[in-house]
This record gives structure tokens, sequence and C-alpha cells, in this order.
């Protein structure tokens, strides 16, 4: 059964493709009016012309979400619509792996910028455009790498690290105001992205490290944010809600 998020309006970076499409395409099914913001403007309108197609109401912004000005200014384009933003979704994410030796400047101040700075924008946009009667959420995604070392994913884990410990404390300031964060926490999904990063053998051999010996699928991630939008987790703030199969938890 659905949460029912009729005429949330709801923001979602990264929603092009992937995770976030899926997403984009869940929320819009539970009823809500969603906003898909993705760097790439061909991924974008593919997105929101497939939503519509089925019946549902979503609206696109191209641009870099990495960006304040830009993050402000979709924010704005998409309150405009119903008057308010009731969550936004931080899902947009650089992927990339790779010793720590061969970091390198450009790519690390992309995945800084993405992963981290625009937590921080998307925050100060809720605070612009919530409605202060009826609340609004935050909801920023972690991984498990935050939780375990895995080698080669210092830049990534560096990333969510940051970004875990951003949900908690944003919990704890924004939540006198109405506002709850938190964070989902999914296993390896075979995303677009990820599949160009990691063999099928790979996700093979990782779905038989996962207590519950499959890796994550798209549904499982989009369910957990649906949750934590919905009426039912009202009372949850600055959580770290991990969707692993118990990754995080064995050790």
């Amino acid at each position: 059964m659905k949460p029912d998020l009729t005429r949330h309006y709801v923001l979602i970076t990264g929603a092009g493709r992937g995770l976030g499409k899926h997403l984009a395409g869940h929320l819009a099914a539970c009823g809500a009016v969603v906003g898909v913001a993705d760097l790439d403007a061909g991924t974008t309108a593919a997105t929101v012309a497939e939503l519509r197609a089925g019946g549902f109401e979503a609206h696109g912004y191209p641009g870099d979400m990495a960006d304040q000005d830009t993050f402000l200014r979709v924010a704005a384009e998409f309150a405009a619509l119903g008057g308010r933003i009731d969550a936004i979704v931080n899902n947009a994410m650089l992927l990339h792996y790779c010793p720590v030796e061969q970091v390198e400047p450009t790519r690390l101040g992309a995945m800084l910028d993405i992963g981290i700075k625009a937590v921080f924008w998307s925050a100060q946009a809720l605070l612009k455009h919530y409605d202060p009667e009826r609340g609004a959420s935050l909801i920023n995604m972690s991984s498990p790498v935050a939780h375990r070392g895995y080698p080669n994913t210092s830049a990534y884990s560096a990333v969510k690290g940051a970004v875990t410990t951003l949900t908690k404390v944003l919990g704890a300031e924004l939540g006198p105001r109405k506002i709850r964060v938190n964070a989902v926490s999914p296993a390896s999904v075979p995303t677009p992205g990820a599949l160009g990063l990691n063999s099928k053998e790979v996700y093979e051999r990782r779905a038989a490290t996962i207590p519950l010996r499959r890796i994550g699928t798209e549904a499982d991630n989009s369910h957990a944010v649906a949750f934590l939008l919905s009426r039912e987790a009202s009372f949850v703030n600055g959580e770290i809600f991990n969707v692993d199969g118990g990754a995080s938890s064995a050790g």
C-alpha cells in the first residue's frame, strides 16, 4: 500500500535516471507533484515526458544543483507552482572509485560540491519555500560506506560520512521549525551509473556478503523515501534509514 502524498510538492535532484528517476515515478504514483532536477537536460526532459504520459504531474529543471544560485533558482520556480515546497530529496551524486593516490582535485571538487555543498543549498531552499504550519522534510542519501571501510572509496566515503553527520545536525537544528531531516542508506543498486563502475560479477560477490543475500533495488530505495515523507513517519527525525539487507549492521 502506497502512502498518500497527494499534492505534496517534492523536488528531487539527480532525477533524470537511476534511483532518482525511479523515485520520481514512485512518489508521483503516491500523488506527489514532482520536480525533476538533473544536470542532464535530455534525461530531465525524458523523465518528465514519461511521467506526464503516465498521467502524473511532473516539472523539469535542468541545471547544476551543486551551484547555490542554480539550486535556489530551481527551488523558487518549483515553489511557484503550489506556493510551497513540502520536501527536497538530495539524490544527485557523482560516483567514482579509485585508490587514494589517484584522487585528483577536479573530480574530488565536483564530488564534494554535489555531495556535500548541495545539502546546504537544499536546506536553505526549503527554509525559503516551505509552509511553517505544514512542516516539511529533507531527505539525504547516505551509504554503507559511511559505516564501514571499503578500499578505493575514499572520496565517495568522505562525502557520505559528511552527509550522515549533516543529517543528524540538521535534524536537530531544523526540527524545532517543523522540518524533519533524515537519510536513506541503500545497499548496492545496479543503476546505469553504478553499472558503469562495477560488473555483474561484482554485484554477485556483494550479494554474497549481505545478510539477506541479495543486492538492493530501486524500489527498495523508493519505498523507504516514500515512508519517510509520509505522515506515518511524522515523528522520525535525524535518522539514517539503512535499506541495505543488513550490510551496515553485519560488520
